[in-house]
C-alpha cells in the first residue's frame, strides 16, 4: 500500500500524510520541500508514495515554526507523545495507566514519564532552602487558608529560593522537577507523625488525615496519584502549554497549572464528590441526595466524563483496590448506589473524581484532599508538557482573535 510508515536501520520512516500533518501543511507542500533541498524522500521498494526521515521532519516542523494545525472538530491540536486516551483506555506514552499504577511507584512513574527511564525504588527530597522558605511562607498564611493557597504559596517561594530557575536546559529542568513535588508535599502542615524519609504518598498521606495508614490505603493513594498525573489537554495542562511556550521556568508553569487547576469545574470537583457521599451516609439515602442535585438543576458530582463512553478507567481501577479495604466500604456503597440511582435517569459514569472521594471520605480526609492529591499528581506531568513545550519554536501558542467589536474608526470616547 502507499504512504504507509516504514522503518530502516536509520530510524523510523514516515509517510507523505504523517509528514504533511507534522508540518501542518498539504501533501503537495511536502513535495515542494523536497524540491528545494529542504527534505530528502526515498521511495521503498514496492511502494508508489515516498517517505521521508521523522527527524529530519522534526527538525524542518520546528524551523518553520508552523502553529498546531486545527483538529478536525476545529478545536486547536497540540501535538503530544505524553498521553493518548482511546476507547475508554488512557495511555501513558502509550502504556496503559492502570498498569503502570499496578507496578510501580509515583516517583517512579513520573522519572519515567520525564526521562524515558525507569528508575527503580527513586526517592524524591526536598531542598533544605527551597522548603524552609515555602514553609515559612505557607504559615505566613490565613489560618482559613485551604492546601491550594498553601500550595500556590509554596511553589513561588520555592522559586524565589533558585536561583537557577531561569534555566531551562533539561537536566536543570529535571532537577527542578525532583525537588519541587517533594518541596510542595513537605510545606504542607503535617496532620500526623512525619516520615521524612518515606516515598511521597506516606509523607502526603500525614498532611491529609490523622487517620493512621494501612499499607492498602497507602497503595491506593499512590495509585491514584499515578493515575491523576495527566490526562491529555486539560485546561490546566493546556494553561501551562501556553506558559512554557513563553519560557516561563518551571515553578511560573506550574503557577499557571495551579491557577486554572483552582476553578470549580477543574480541580474542585473530587470535593464535590467528597460532599455528596458525606451526605448520602449521613441521610442513609442516596436516591434523596441525587434527587436535590436533579431538582436544583445541577450535575451529579462524580458521574459522567466527556473522554470516556463506559466507566472511567481510572475509577475502575481505584474502585477494585478500595473494595479490598474495610473501612472503605460504607463510602464505596454510597458511591454505588449514587451510581444506579442516576442510572434511572440517564446513563452516567463513575469518572475518578468520585473514587477520590471515596477514598477520602472512607479514610477521614477533609473535602479538600481530593484537589490537593489532584494537584500534587498533576504537577509531574505539568513538567512532563513543559518539557515538551520547551524543544517547540517559542511562543508557537499563540492563537489570533476574532475581533467582534464595533466597526472602526469610532469616536472618542
Amino acid at each position: 500500500m502507499a504512504d504507509q510508515d516504514t522503518h530502516d536501520a536509520g530510524g523510523r520512516r514516515l509517510s507523505t500524510r504523517e509528514a504533511a500533518d507534522r508540518l501542518g501543511v498539504k501533501p503537495e507542500t511536502v513535495y515542494a520541500y523536497v524540491s528545494r533541498g529542504q527534505l530528502a524522500s526515498r521511495r521503498e521498494p514496492g511502494s508508489r508514495g515516498s517517505t521521508f526521515d521523522a527527524k529530519e521532519v522534526e527538525t524542518l516542523a520546528r524551523r518553520s515554526g508552523r502553529r498546531e494545525p486545527p483538529s478536525t472538530s476545529g478545536e486547536l491540536a497540540v501535538r503530544t507523545g505524553i498521553t493518548l486516551i482511546d476507547r475508554d483506555h488512557c495511555y501513558f506514552r502509550g502504556v496503559d495507566a492502570s498498569e503502570l499504577a499496578a507496578h510501580y511507584s509515583y516517583e517512579e512513574v513520573a522519572e519515567w514519564l520525564w526521562t524515558g527511564e525507569m528508575r527503580r525504588g527513586i526517592r524524591f527530597t526536598a531542598p533544605h532552602d527551597a522548603l524552609s522558605a515555602a514553609r515559612r511562607a505557607v504559615q505566613a498564611l490565613p489560618a482559613h487558608s485551604g492546601p491550594m493557597d498553601r500550595l500556590r504559596v509554596a511553589v513561588i517561594a520555592a522559586a524565589a529560593a533558585d536561583p537557577l530557575r531561569f534555566d531551562l536546559s533539561e537536566n536543570v529542568v529535571l532537577d527542578t522537577a525532583r525537588a519541587l513535588i517533594p518541596t510542595l508535599v513537605d510545606a504542607l502542615p503535617p496532620q500526623a507523625a512525619e516520615q521524612p524519609a518515606a516515598s511521597l504518598a506516606p509523607r502526603l498521606w500525614s498532611r491529609l488525615t490523622s487517620e493512621p495508614a494501612d499499607p492498602a490505603s497507602l497503595r491506593i493513594l499512590d495509585a491514584a496519584l499515578i493515575l491523576l498525573i495527566d490526562h491529555d489537554l486539560a485546561a490546566s495542562t493546556l494553561a501551562v502549554r501556553v506558559a512554557a511556550s513563553a519560557r516561563a521556568h518551571p515553578y511560573a508553569v506550574v503557577s499557571a497549572g495551579f491557577g486554572a487547576l483552582d476553578g470549580a469545574l477543574h480541580g474542585a470537583a473530587s470535593g464535590l464528590a467528597h460532599r455528596m457521599l458525606l451526605e448520602v451516609l449521613d441521610r442513609g439515602s442516596a436516591a434523596a441526595v441525587v434527587a436535590d442535585h436533579l431538582r436544583a438543576g445541577r450535575r451529579v458530582p462524580g458521574l459522567g466524563h466527556r473522554l470516556y463512553t463506559g466507566e472511567d478507567p481510572r475509577a475502575h481501577t481505584l474502585f477494585e483496590l478500595l473494595e479490598e479495604v474495610p473501612r472503605a466500604r460504607p463510602a464505596l456503597q454510597a458511591a454505588r448506589e449514587a451510581i444506579t440511582t442516576t442510572a434511572r435517569h440517564t446513563e452516567l459514569h463513575a469518572n475518578v473524581d468520585l473514587a477520590l472521594a471515596v477514598l477520602t471520605v472512607a479514610t477521614g480526609m477533609p473535602t479538600e484532599a481530593g484537589e490537593t492529591i489532584f494537584a500534587i499528581a498533576r504537577t509531574a506531568g505539568w513538567i512532563a508538557h513543559a518539557l515538551e513545550e520547551y524543544d517547540e519554536l517559542p511562543l508557537r501558542m499563540r492563537p489570533s482573535g476574532r475581533y467582534c467589536g464595533p466597526k472602526p474608526p469610532q469616536p472618542l470616547p
